[in-house]
């Protein structure tokens, strides 16, 4: 048996993948005109909208909690690319494949991480000055290296999220939209995360989005960050061995190739045996063109008589049926 192939092999082979996936969804243009300043104007939007509601105490609030989900609505995308796997056919041959299929999701999507952390980041130096935040060298080095963390880490929410969706990917979008969604309203991006109950804070701290914002507030207000309330509760059943997000993802990706395969099987089996009788094929065919409203024939061994009687002239045929008869 041949030996695995190399993760980091696997991974840049799926990142190409992922890099021609995004050049044929965007171009330059596109991209600057179409999706940038869309993202703009929602961040500016939200921004203005906590201005006039709120009198200008929560601006720069709303401003970096905006600015910094734009990355995470970008990885969360992971969970609709990753399904396009099965929607192609080549999930089967995914899993069958000797590689490790959680490493080639991994890279599969990862166009997503560069367009992201480049969107927040033209958010945060671009809009910036203009409510208040003000940018040294040093402090964008320190926001660009917390802008890319928090997106990799939410981009393996994603991943985590869409090995779950896989089997039902009529729902990826439904699943992204809701994901990106819950974390803009709990993880402090609108509201600050005390504002929930008890068991909604243990949720938006287990989220990455939420140690972001806060290590980047912290950043630009320069204070120190907010203690860390420890791991919740939520997270011990992943600590636990054999129950990592990996392995899980890995089982659910092999669930859902392996139900592919075997929906295949049937599509091609049935298909096997429709056309096994080709004889009932081609009269029924001929049933279809020559006569609406007729019985199909039944296969006997008179069906090619029938059959040839019907593509000669009505002349010919009638004259064919006096022959035959005794």
């Amino acid at each position: 048996m041949s030996a695995r192939v190399p993760a980091w092999r696997i991974v840049r082979c799926s990142a190409v993948n992922a890099a021609a996936d995004l050049r044929a969804t965007y171009t330059w243009s596109t991209w600057l005109l179409g999706w940038l300043v869309r993202m703009l104007c929602q961040v500016l939007f939200f921004t203005l909208a906590g201005r006039t509601f709120s009198g200008g105490t929560h601006e720069r609030f709303l401003f970096l909690g905006n600015s910094l989900a734009l990355c995470a609505i970008e990885a969360m995308m992971v969970v609709a690319s990753s399904a396009w796997e099965r929607r192609a056919g080549t999930l089967p041959l995914l899993v069958a494949a000797p590689a490790d299929v959680a490493w080639i999701f991994v890279g599969r999507s990862l166009q997503w991480l560069p367009s992201g952390i480049g969107t927040s980041l033209v958010a945060l130096l671009g809009l910036g000055p203009f409510f208040g935040v003000h940018w040294t060298p040093a402090t964008a080095a320190v926001a660009a290296l917390l802008v890319a963390s928090t997106a990799v880490g939410i981009y393996c929410f994603g991943l985590l999220l869409a090995a779950l969706v896989l089997g039902a990917s009529s729902w990826r979008n439904v699943a992204s939209n809701v994901a990106y969604l819950s974390m803009m309203a709990v993880c402090g991006v609108e509201v600050p995360v005390d504002f929930w109950p008890p068991p909604v804070r243990v949720v938006a701290w287990a989220m990455p989005l939420t140690h972001g914002l806060d290590a980047l507030r912290a950043l630009v207000d320069g204070g120190g960050a907010a203690p860390w309330p420890g791991p919740p509760c939520c997270a011990w059943p992943w600590a636990r061995p054999g129950w990592s997000p990996r392995s899980c993802c890995c089982a659910a990706w092999r669930r859902a190739g392996g139900a592919t395969a075997a929906s295949h099987s049937r599509s091609d089996f049935r298909e096997l045996n429709v056309t096994r009788d080709i004889d009932s094929l081609v009269t029924f065919m001929l049933d279809i063109n020559h006569g609406a409203g007729e019985t199909p024939p039944v296969k006997t061994a008179g069906t090619a008589r029938r059959a040839s009687v019907r593509t000669q002239p009505a002349g010919a045929a009638k004259g064919a049926d006096r022959s035959a008869r005794p």
